[in-house]
């Protein structure tokens, strides 16, 4: 069953109204010099930003984007010769192992750059090889972007070491991973009353930082610190970025790990490509050691990404899946 929410806050025609509604959500330009200072307190004020001038190329996303949604128009029949997601490939409403479901489908793929997309082979023949090459041409240059906003942040913080963050998605053994969802039109359910249809449940990413683009379509929502949700608008030539809960224990809670959801919309589908940005499967997940002032405690167990990954997986989506890893203060 397809879970139902209550409606975000709703826009105001107003164009003050509406950026006060959305909390000015930071919109940050990679264009202009040093704009460090704005990506930290974006991260530490909403875990979440807009990013324009990214130089990801356009003909690229267009490409990868009409490949996708070539994909997702096959027979429901064929498509399912691509799943089920084990981890990787394709799976429909299903998420995870723990009941969420939603109103999407959607493809999990590696970003191994040397994967073969075996699973894909038996239904796009030799076009297999150019979506696989597509794919890996997109997550390099997205990669890219996602490690020079990490290094800009670790000087943000005055962190000795620039690449503190994006040395882990630059290693060998990253355990990143590519999606890439489809929300189909919905009917409207009379059984609704009002409240939106679930496309992806309200969670974080358990990885270091996610980097969003979806076509021109709305649905995505955040959740504010006072619990507010808000509709984050369209924009398909930017990328939308989120911190994920691995960087904020990485920086003893200062970024903030930012709540998401999806709503699906009636009429118009919705595509998004995520990229996930995660540590080695070894690498020990804690604060780092030049963030921490004096006397400062951390506020987190110590724990490697892969016992992150694995009790994170055995939850459900809306859980606190940190909150496993928190250290108890003493009363």
């Amino acid at each position: 069953m397809v879970v139902h929410s209550k409606p975000a806050i709703e826009q105001l025609s107003n164009a003050n109204s509406c950026a006060a509604l959305l909390g000015g959500i930071p919109l940050i330009d990679l264009s202009k010099p040093d704009p460090k200072s704005q990506l930290v307190r974006a991260c530490q004020d909403f875990g979440f930003f807009k990013i324009i001038n990214h130089g990801v190329p356009a003909h690229l996303i267009r490409a990868l984007e009409s490949e996708a949604v070539r994909f997702f128009s096959l027979p429901p029949s064929v498509k399912a010769q691509a799943g089920p997601p084990d981890p990787f490939g394709y799976g429909d409403k299903k998420i995870g192992l723990n009941g969420d479901v939603g109103w999407l489908e959607y493809l999990l793929l590696t970003t191994n750059s040397h994967s073969d997309y075996h699973k894909l082979s038996s239904i796009f023949g030799h076009a297999a090889d150019k979506f696989r090459c597509l794919v890996n041409e997109y997550i390099a240059a997205v990669k890219k972007m996602a490690c020079e906003i990490l290094e800009m942040l670790a000087e943000g913080l005055r962190i000795d070491d620039r690449e503190a963050f994006s040395k882990l998605l630059m290693d060998e053994q990253s355990d990143s991973v590519f999606r890439v969802n489809h929300y189909p039109p919905c009917p409207d359910f009379p059984e609704s009353n009002g409240r939106n249809l679930i496309g992806f449940g309200e969670h974080t990413d358990p990885q270091i930082i996610s980097v969003l683009r979806s076509n021109n379509i709305s649905g995505l929502q955040i959740s504010l610190k006072d619990g507010r949700w808000i509709p984050v608008p369209a924009d398909q030539n930017s990328f939308f970025i989120n911190v994920g809960d691995s960087l904020q224990v990485m920086t003893n809670g200062r970024f903030k790990s930012v709540k998401h959801r999806v709503v699906a919309n009636g009429s118009k589908s919705r595509l998004s490509m995520i990229y996930f940005g995660g540590p080695p499967l070894s690498e020990t997940i804690a604060p780092l050691a030049s963030l921490m002032q004096d006397e400062e405690d951390s506020l987190y167990k110590e724990f490697t990404w892969f016992e992150y990954k694995k009790s994170a997986y055995k939850s459900k989506l809306a859980d606190n899946r940190l909150g496993l890893f928190e250290k108890i203060a003493a009363s």
